[in-house]
């Protein structure tokens, strides 16, 4: 059995040759927590030790966020981050890659008025936009991964006793990521075979249109000419492979923009933006939002549909089997990293521009053209279950299962 050390160690190497891929002579740009120190300074010095030229640390810390959204005045929330927001860009247009190791709380903005929250998110979101489309297009190499905090150890582990719950979030995750095996790396190389495998076999079929089905869900998807599955490790602009999420579970392409109809109902609650939203579903039209409704978190939801016109549409379907690791570990971990890789899954919002052919080469107007959507906006949601059904269909009509009782049906 690995020590704690150990599986840490493997983890940091994992986010540095896995996840980012770090190669010799390029920056790194690393955004942590501050609860994540001892996990950041183990990336810092493997990074280095793979040839980094540099890495530069960003830190935040929620506790200053919270304070801040509860005493700063309206004008500095408003207030464009233009010289943050131009570093990333200026280090990604030099092929800088990008480490994020966050933490979650997912209650730390509730109480602040919602439409604090929204306001400050549109602001960040606007002076992001360009390394948000680079990062979509993977034109550098980017990945996201987690550490446990206090907040978040409490909110999944509620019956465990408070001096326990940083420790079990921390084997939670290690086993996700595979940093408790003998071999990590073979580990993830092994599983990343796995999911282009799946993505192969989705490209092959090319489906028209998916038409899912489930408790409070029965929604068709139609998919762009010429889209794309994509799973496991990904390519930037260099042709160095990446793998975005540690851990990821998924294949997935973009959906038409205009060919969502029906209704879909969420199976897990989403954190967003400092709230949890659950029990929720969207009704689509011709692909636009035409209702929604949420037993908790309304107002948030509401929020981010209503963060520009492509908030309305899909960007993003995701497939993920019921009986993966995240989902058969039966723990709801309120961050949509893992969440996500637990459950087929939808996003409100952009598209990557790589889930259609050529995509990355492709303006945003060109990619608009084939169908993909443009948004500020891309949030994950959860709508996967043990009872949802996915059939794919042909371009001559034929039906054919994708997922049955939430697994693979191939």
């Amino acid at each position: 059995m690995l020590s704690f050390e150990q599986k840490l160690s493997n983890y940091a190497e994992l986010i540095v040759r896995i996840g980012a891929n770090v190669q010799q002579g390029q920056s790194v740009m690393v955004n942590a927590s501050v609860e994540a120190i001892e996990l950041t300074r183990l990336v810092v010095k493997k990074a280095y030790e793979v040839g980094a030229y540099q890495v530069k640390v960003s830190w935040h810390d929620d506790a200053v966020s919270r304070i801040k959204y509860d005493m700063a005045p309206e004008a500095s929330l408003l207030e464009e981050p233009k010289w943050s927001a131009g570093e990333k860009l200026e280090m990604a247009e030099q092929g800088a890659a990008s480490i994020t190791i966050s933490t979650a709380d997912p209650d730390l903005l509730r109480g602040v008025p919602i439409e604090r929250v929204n306001s400050a998110d549109r602001v960040l979101r606007t002076a992001n936009e360009k390394y948000r489309q680079y990062a979509q297009a993977f034109k550098f190499s980017w990945s996201l991964a987690t550490a446990p905090s206090a907040a978040w150890a409490a909110k999944v582990f509620p019956d465990v006793p408070e001096e326990e719950q940083i420790d079990r979030l921390w084997d939670a995750i290690f086993s996700m990521v595979r940093a408790d095996q003998p071999d990590p790396i073979a580990a993830w190389e092994a599983h990343i075979r796995v999911l282009k495998e799946k993505a192969a076999y989705l490209n092959e079929k090319s489906y028209k249109e998916l038409h899912y089905t489930g408790p409070g869900t029965d929604l068709t998807i139609a998919l762009p000419e010429g889209h794309v599955w994509l799973g496991g490790s990904k390519s930037n602009e260099q042709g160095t492979l990446f793998v975005p999420n540690l851990p990821t579970e998924e294949v997935y392409t973009a959906p038409l923009r205009t060919g969502v109809n029906g209704t879909v109902s969420s199976t897990k609650p989403l954190s967003y933006n400092g709230n949890v939203i659950d029990r929720f579903s969207f009704t689509f039209e011709n692909g636009r939002v035409v209702s929604v409704s949420a037993e908790q978190g309304e107002e948030a939801l509401k929020g981010l549909i209503e963060t520009d016109e492509g908030s309305h549409y899909l960007g993003e379907v995701a497939l993920v089997p019921h009986h993966s690791p995240i989902s058969d570990s039966n723990i709801l971990f309120y961050k949509t990293l893992f969440d996500e890789n637990a459950s087929c899954h939808l996003a409100v919002g952009s598209a990557y521009a790589s889930c259609v052919e050529g995509g990355a080469k492709l303006s945003q107007e060109e990619l608009a053209a084939k169908g993909l959507n443009r948004s500020m906006a891309h949030t994950d949601f959860m709508v996967g279950s043990g009872e949802l059904n996915i059939h794919g269909i042909t371009a001559d009509g034929q039906r054919e299962a994708v997922l049955l009782n939430g697994n693979w049906a191939f």
